[in-house]
């Protein structure tokens, strides 16, 4: 007999051998019938495998996260199955699960075009209407490569060679169909159900390496109920139409080119934005006790060998090599030079917490397929920050940190945040025991600020723990942006320390903080969760005085003049076009503010007020709408706090 322990606590002996399906119907049969695997002891098992120790069980439905993943797993074979059917001679190579869906790598000489895509879905509705079993066999290696070889699958044979000798060769059907295959599956092709759609074509090379074969990669995606699949749809188009590249070609504010690669050419409006931005997290920076500095952008390897992120950061870093043979590196990363600021100068565990903050451009190697826009650049610039302190600070620093970096977030309309924390990776600098010490501290803070948060295991940076903050924009979408991470390595190993409160050199914690991360990505984010229409106090161009007649002209230079006085970034259109011409323009360009001026209203010294994204228009005295304009203009850090108004 085995014992097996459910989710509620409870525990039950079964014979030896049962399966998952046999355990869900001695519950109920309405769960066996939607049961499609089962966890033990936190792995996923197919359904029909037999259970011959003890364990912790789940049974697991299509409507569980893990049964999502199946659900998309089994339907990349149901995909392949399907592409090999209409199109024979086509080698399949590997098929994952990705965020939201699915993709498979075809090798084909005759490309796929996307008007093939609905003939291939078709054909899968067929193959899961035939709900064929999933079941699979553990063959010997010899004779796997053999039989993949016989029917000209070459990718397949190398990829039997990659898997470790002494792992099980698993090979999963589908009526006639199969596949090499680690599992698990659902009990067959039926489960899949009918909520997926093929969405695109892509060139990929086999194993993302550029000196093999160019493979074609359909992707698709799946999910759970067709409500699910019309959501997501709906939020694809959403995505595209607040797409931060096109927008910000319609509101004028940045463009790439070939000859810069990763690198944003930032227009005057463009820069505008982005220095709000740095002058709003200057401000609050200033309000938390921080002291700004700036760090060279190159240094020598030496320095970067110290801090360890030669050995474990070198293929990211632009490295340069002088006349003089010495070698530079551009800065991937601003906390080496922070740790030579601190460094400089005898310092007391009285000086401490020092907090240093820099808006430091940096530099890392990205390959070219992943760059995008704004959000993923070569050159970016962080609002990077350090706070050297005692370990007896960190909780307090660390939880002042956690109500900072929420308050900003929500001056910029991200009102969804969630917590991730982030433990020792794979590679890392460090002793275990110190790195106990830093996991401990950073999780005690985020309990004692009252925070959940979700394990990303292995995720930490390669000098200690992290927590990443979670935005969740206004379509759904998650956007990984803020960062604490507590570090009690690399300021023992670049030599930092200060005198204790018992006269000996100590070592100081230094706690790494990114709130807005890269003011590139966090940008091009804004851009998107706002679709352009940025808050008043955030637009490059607050409003625009557009001319009816060429007789209002004198008077809205006037207006301008006044907006202008009143500190409001604004500009006039005098153009010799009509005004509803002009009023597309400017709302595509995404002003917040139009105020038409035509003879009427020169002469009652008046303007008609029209808001982005309406029709309907206020008329107002000059006076009032100024001081309307004017009063929502206020940056949101400035409305609660009357000193940082004056002092600006």
């Amino acid at each position: 007999m085995i014992s097996l322990k459910f989710p509620d606590g409870s525990a039950r002996d079964f014979e030896s051998g049962v399966t998952g399906l046999d355990v869900a119907a001695s519950i109920a049969k309405s769960l066996a019938k939607k049961a499609v695997a089962v966890s033990l002891d936190g792995t996923v098992r197919d359904i029909y495998d037999p259970i011959n120790a003890d364990a912790e069980i789940r049974i697991i439905t299509r409507m569980d996260p893990e049964g999502l993943e199946l659900i998309r797993h089994d339907a990349a074979h149901v995909m392949a199955e399907a592409v090999q059917e209409l199109y024979p001679g086509t080698q399949v190579t590997i098929g994952p699960v990705i965020e939201n869906g699915f993709y498979y790598d075809f090798a084909r000489e005759e490309p796929f075009t996307p008007e093939d895509l609905p003939k291939i879905e078709a054909k899968m509705r067929e193959i899961i209407q035939r709900d064929s079993p999933f079941s699979y066999e553990v063959m010997p290696r010899d004779a796997a490569k053999k039989m993949f070889g016989d029917m000209g699958e070459a990718y397949k044979v190398e990829l039997i060679d990659a898997i470790p000798e002494g792992d099980n060769i698993k090979i999963y059907s589908q009526r006639e169909w199969f596949d090499l295959c680690r599992g698990p599956h659902m009990p067959s092709t039926g489960k899949v159900g009918k909520a997926f759609k093929l969405q695109k074509i892509a060139g990929a090379y086999w194993r993302g390496d550029s000196n093999n074969p160019m493979l074609q990669r359909i992707y698709g995606t799946a999910w759970a109920t067709d409500d699910q699949l019309k959501a997501y749809l709906h939020m694809l188009e959403e995505a595209e139409k607040r797409d931060h590249r096109r927008l910000g070609r319609e509101m004028d504010l940045f463009h790439f080119q070939e000859e810069a690669p990763g690198a944003v050419f930032w227009h005057a409006k463009g820069w505008s934005l982005f220095q709000l931005l740095i002058g709003y997290m200057r401000r609050r920076q200033q309000d938390w006790g921080y002291v700004e500095v700036n760090s060279p952008d190159m240094m020598e390897r030496t320095l970067w060998e110290q801090s360890g992120h030669w050995e474990k950061f070198a293929e990211n870093m632009y490295i340069a090599e002088t006349p003089d043979d010495r070698v530079f590196c551009c800065k991937p990363m601003n906390c080496p030079g922070h740790v030579q600021i601190f460094k400089n100068g005898l310092k007391s565990y009285r000086d401490l917490p020092l907090r240093i903050a820099e808006f430091g451009k940096v530099h890392r190697y990205e390959p070219s397929g992943a760059l995008h826009g704004l959000l993923r650049v070569r050159h970016f610039t962080q609002d990077d920050a350090h706070i050297f302190c005692t370990e007896d600070q960190i909780t307090e620093e660390c939880v002042k940190l956690n109500e900072q970096v929420l308050s900003i977030y929500r001056d910029f309309g991200f009102e969804d945040v969630r917590i991730k924390f982030s433990d020792r990776p794979e590679k890392r600098v460090g002793e275990d025991a110190v790195w106990d010490k830093a996991e401990a501290a950073l999780k005690r803070a985020v309990e004692v600020a009252g925070l959940t948060y979700e394990l990303n295991p292995g995720e930490g940076a390669f000098y200690g723990p992290k927590l990443e903050y979670v935005l969740r924009d206004a379509i759904g979408r998650d956007w990984q942006c803020g960062t604490v991470q507590v570090d009690l390595n690399m300021p023992q190993r670049l030599g930092a320390y200060y005198i204790g409160a018992d006269g000996e050199k100590t070592v100081p914690v230094m706690i790494h903080r990114a709130m807005f991360g890269s003011l590139e990505r966090f940008t091009g984010i804004l851009v998107e969760h706002h679709a352009g229409h940025l808050p008043l106090w955030l637009s490059p161009t607050q409003a625009v005085v557009a001319t009816i007649v060429s007789d209002a002209n004198e008077y809205a230079e006037t207006v301008l003049a006044r907006l202008n006085a009143a500190g409001l970034r604004a500009g006039a259109d005098l153009r010799n076009e009509k005004i509803n011409y002009k009023v597309r323009e400017h709302s595509v360009a995404k002003v917040p503010v139009i105020l038409v001026a035509g003879k009427r209203e020169a002469e009652e010294r008046t303007v008609s007020v029209r808001r982005l994204g309406s029709r309907e228009q206020d008329v107002m005295s000059l006076d009032d709408a100024i001081a309307m304009i004017a009063a929502e203009a206020v940056p949101p850090d400035m409305r609660s706090n009357p000193q940082a108004t004056e002092a600006a």
